[in-house]
């Protein structure tokens, strides 16, 4: 079960519309459809660019959140973020971890 936080993180990663996020900055949770700016214009990435941004995103909390919650699951965050086409073992392998030990945040120093 995912904690309070995680769960917190989880629905604001998926809430959000990743889908121009490479070329604008946004507020957090938008959503394209209710943008009152020209956003619509956009040429949007297509759904596997979109899911490819929402995994770096989902990696980058996991990484933190990994660090800080010994009983942390990628593959329980990831499925709630709605990230998808991955297997247990590729999310697993997108963070900085050995033996279940999670590298500090901003290092690659394990458990430090």
């Amino acid at each position: 079960m995912l904690s309070r936080l995680a769960s917190e993180f989880a629905a604001e990663i998926k809430n959000h519309d990743w889908s121009d996020a490479h070329v604008r900055t946004d507020r957090a949770g938008h959503d394209r459809a209710r943008d009152s700016r020209k956003s619509r214009d956009l040429t949007p990435l297509t759904a596997e660019e979109t899911n490819r941004v929402r995994v770096n995103v989902m990696w980058v909390v996991s990484q933190v959140l990994g660090h800080r919650d010994s009983n942390f699951n990628v593959v329980e965050f990831a499925a709630a973020c709605g990230v998808t086409g991955l297997s247990p073992g590729e999310l697993q392998s997108g963070l900085r971890q050995e033996d279940g030990i999670y590298a500090k945040p901003g290092s690659w120093n394990m458990g430090g």
